[in-house]
């Protein structure tokens, strides 16, 4: 069995006391180990959290640390409890003393100490995790992304909570096999119980009796008082009552994995989401980077409801201010709108958008796939006030779609009136060049810019003309804040492109089955002759209606027919003075 020695706040930030509690403890020797909690009050919490002030009065600077460490690891193991930076600072200082550290449940979606540690070579440490409140399904979630992360030699699992007073009910006890079957770790007990009741020596024994690796255990002196944790706070010679209690904590392995108190501690001390930065309506939060973890007494949800809710494709529907935690209602429903960029003014190809595709023209029959994909409520075909451009209300295929006419020019500025008109917070970019577009690739790319709270995404590969874009308006907002005139916006991919220092962008990988080298887009007389041999071929079977991934399977098993157009090259792609041009123009600078 392994001790671990729990000094807590025992000392009231006396050094003295601190320095007598160690010596007081130094004839363990063996399996001991002795924790620490090193942080600062301005990276645990907000000065408006009710237990600030005391946090003030327990903080100890960086040189006393590495000396109380430097002194208790003559003789014991040295761990610290981690919250905040300062923690992690006085870790990285005296690593090579250190055997391991700990995460309280409260701390567990701390972005901020995970990235810190990520810079730090845990791969020597052990790292104790406690799952009060946690269920199974999180507690899995973390241990997966602890190892991914930081790395470490070894986790451990730790059940229990301090809570005044903490319940025989409390202990967690009859979570030790549940615990060791499912995740084959080794369990840290850590008793919370009055320290002048017997059950704070015997449940620690039932624990041990029932596969706990080590127990952890408060300590104070008996000779001065303490202000704090003395409550849970136990001497040695309490260990002969352990064989008493051993039948009356039987019973306790059949409590609620989970029980109200938990959850109540967990909600108060829970270390809050907390926004980094200005948020404003109709913006994701990127849930890796805009967050900040702080204890306060601000109400708010946690990481994972947040995740949860933009996963439900919901925006913010309040502008939030830095330090501001966030609620339920500050998200709505995202409006989503697919918009199809499309003019008749193509010089290669003449009025290519007008030229049929088996019984469509090209325009309509890209606007045939696009009204298919799946959590957008609105199509939209933009094109320019142009008199000519005119003639495309003719070709919306749907009286669901809506036509607009905006800038002639500038690309962005006719989608921001559009989504002006239309209240529409995130757009699927479309340009009407591209007739097989498809729901499964939209979906795939939609859940992920949700997920990650993205201002930009799209595939990292796909064939030409079925990659989409899916773009935050408020995103289309900042550049033009930069842009009076974004006159080369037809080419918009470069303004975020180009710009990853202002967006967060985001380039996934779909799934293989949805990858090809195939060239889909129509600018050559060899792309409209490809299409409509596609579009032959399933008509000629009686297939009115066919997806990409039959025509995926088509030019798979017709090799000659994918060569058609393989010559064909991308402008934007191949012509180097046009790259260049853009680089320069769409800087945001």
């Amino acid at each position: 069995m392994y001790y671990i020695i729990e000094v807590a706040n025992t000392h009231g930030g006396d050094r003295t006391y601190l320095d007598a509690l160690i010596q007081d403890f130094e004839s363990f020797e063996g399996d001991f180990g002795i924790k620490f909690q090193a942080f600062s009050p301005d990276t645990i919490a907000l000065n408006d959290f009710e237990w600030y002030h005391v946090y003030e009065n327990l903080y100890f600077n960086p040189t006393e640390w590495s000396e109380i460490i430097c002194s208790a690891s003559k003789t014991k193991d040295i761990w610290l409890d981690i919250f905040d930076s300062y923690g992690i600072e006085i870790f990285e200082k005296n690593q090579f003393k250190i055997k391991g550290i700990k995460f309280q449940s409260s701390v567990l979606e701390n972005q901020e100490v995970f990235q810190l540690l990520t810079k730090i070579d845990l791969t020597e440490k052990i790292i104790i995790l406690n799952i009060a409140a946690q269920p199974e399904t999180a507690i899995e979630t973390i241990i997966k992304k602890v190892n991914q992360q930081l790395k470490p030699k070894k986790i451990m699992l730790e059940i229990g909570f301090q809570s005044y007073p903490t319940l025989l009910s409390d202990c967690g006890l009859n979570k030790i096999e549940t615990l060791k079957n499912k995740f084959q770790l080794e369990i840290v007990f850590a008793d919370h119980t009055e320290g002048t009741l017997s059950d704070a020596i015997t449940l620690p024994l039932v624990a041990a009796m029932k596969g706990a690796s080590a127990i952890e255990k408060h300590v104070m002196l008996r000779d001065r008082e303490t202000k704090y944790d003395y409550f849970s706070s136990i001497s040695s010679d309490q260990f002969k009552e352990l064989v008493e209690k051993i039948s009356a904590y039987s019973a306790l392995e059949n409590m609620e994995f989970i029980n109200d108190r938990e959850i109540e501690y967990l909600h108060k001390s829970q270390m809050k989401p907390l926004l980094n930065k200005v948020k404003n309506v109709g913006d994701l939060i990127d849930t890796e980077n805009d967050f900040k973890y702080r204890r306060t007494g601000q109400e708010g949800i946690t990481l994972n409801e947040a995740i949860e809710l933009q996963k439900k494709f919901q925006v913010l529907s309040n502008k939030k201010a830095s330090d501001d935690s966030i609620k339920k209602e500050d998200f709505r429903p995202a409006r989503i709108a697919s918009i199809i960029a499309c003019r008749l003014k193509s010089s290669r190809l003449k009025e290519k958008a007008l030229l049929q595709i088996g019984d469509l023209p090209s325009v309509s029959f890209c606007i045939s796939h696009a009204m298919k994909f799946k959590n957008v409520q609105k199509t939209i075909l933009a094109t320019s006030t142009l008199e000519q451009d005119y003639a495309l209300k003719d070709y919306i295929f749907s009286n669901d779609v809506i036509f607009f006419q905006g800038d002639p020019e500038d690309v962005i500025t006719r989608y921001l009136k559009v989504c002006d008109q239309e209240k529409i917070d995130v757009i699927v970019r479309i340009t009407a060049d591209m007739p097989f577009v498809d729901p499964t690739i939209c979906d795939f790319l939609l859940r992920a810019h949700f997920e990650k709270g993205s201002d930009y995404t799209t595939a990292k590969k796909a064939a030409i003309g079925t990659n989409l874009e899916i773009i935050n308006v408020s995103a289309l907002r900042k550049i033009k804040s930069y842009f009076q005139s974004a006159d080369y916006s037809e080419y918009m991919t470069w303004y975020f492109q180009n710009n990853p220092e202002f967006f967060n962008l985001q380039f996934v990988d779909l799934p293989s089955e949805l990858v090809r080298d195939y060239r889909l887009t129509l600018d050559y007389d060899e792309d409209l002759q490809l299409f409509n041999m596609i579009d032959h071929y399933f008509i000629t079977k009686g297939q009115d209606s066919y997806t990409l991934m039959d025509v995926f399977q088509y030019l798979d098993a017709h090799p000659e027919v994918a060569s058609i157009n393989k010559n064909c090259q991308l402008k934007y792609k191949t012509d180097q003075a046009l790259i260049d041009l853009l680089n320069e123009k769409t800087k945001m600078k």
